[in-house]
């Protein structure tokens, strides 16, 4: 991550991740163009006439401004009210092609990673054994057939990886066009 941008703890490279990338685009919210620009999802009724810079996501005043999330707060469950309104309010988002979740574990939001395909994922067997009993619970039974799937994250479907900020524990769910 860049010096001098702001830290979010639950998604702490958002350069690496595309949330956030370099821009001279002014900020919708505070009207300054601080060199940076957040490019993911925002959720909210308002009219947005452009993007927010990292700070006006940091401190809150994006979400505050135009009553909007940058995440859905669905599927926090066990998770601290103050801790959702981190992630969906203060927490950039990230980009994914169906609607993206935040996973959580030990009763917090996980960190988001970034989006991997099967030789990254294989790098954190925890997450890639977690991902592969999710897909058996949605009634991935055939063995073969699953690991087909897997080995070819990356090929259409790609893997959303995070890291339990509690216990370092990596979690994944999968996500494709």
């Amino acid at each position: 991550m860049s010096a001098g941008l702001p830290f979010f703890r639950y998604h702490p490279d958002p350069l690496a991740s595309g949330s956030i990338r370099a821009s001279a685009e002014t900020c919708a919210c505070c009207g300054r163009a601080t060199g940076w620009i957040y490019t993911a999802t925002f959720y909210t009724a308002d009219e947005v006439g452009g993007r927010f810079c990292p700070w006006c996501i940091a401190d809150g005043s994006a979400a505050e401004r135009f009553a909007g999330e940058f995440t859905d707060s669905y599927g926090f469950d066990g998770v601290g009210e103050d801790v959702v309104h981190e992630v969906t309010r203060r927490t950039p988002g990230f980009h994914a092609w169906q609607d993206p979740r935040w996973l959580v574990h030990c009763h917090d939001a996980a960190a988001f990673v970034g989006e991997v395909g099967y030789t990254e994922l294989a790098v954190h067997p925890d997450a890639l054994d977690q991902l592969r009993a999710d897909l058996r619970i949605e009634g991935w039974n055939d063995e073969d057939r699953l690991e087909r799937f897997l080995t070819h994250l990356g090929e259409g479907a790609t893997a959303m990886l995070f890291r339990c900020t509690v216990c370092g524990t990596h979690l994944a769910y999968t996500d494709a066009s």
